[in-house]
């Protein structure tokens, strides 16, 4: 099998997968929609946890 089509498969496998297990859990449909919805809170906490990071380690270090 050609490599292109052995990705495209299983991309159209994977996608499908997604969309039964959606189809047949209605709560983690609501799940995703919630988190969806609440992304634009959630890229500020992300944020913040980098900014964190970038002080302990970033800021301290000497220069060469």
């Amino acid at each position: 099998m050609n490599p292109r089509y052995a990705f495209v498969f299983k991309l159209l496998a994977a996608l499908l997968l997604i969309v039964g297990l959606a189809l047949l859990f209605p709560p983690v449909m609501k799940f995703v929609e919630m988190g969806a919805s609440e992304l634009r809170y959630l890229w500020w906490l992300v944020l913040l946890v980098f900014l964190a990071a970038w002080l302990i380690w970033g800021l301290g270090k000497k220069k060469k």
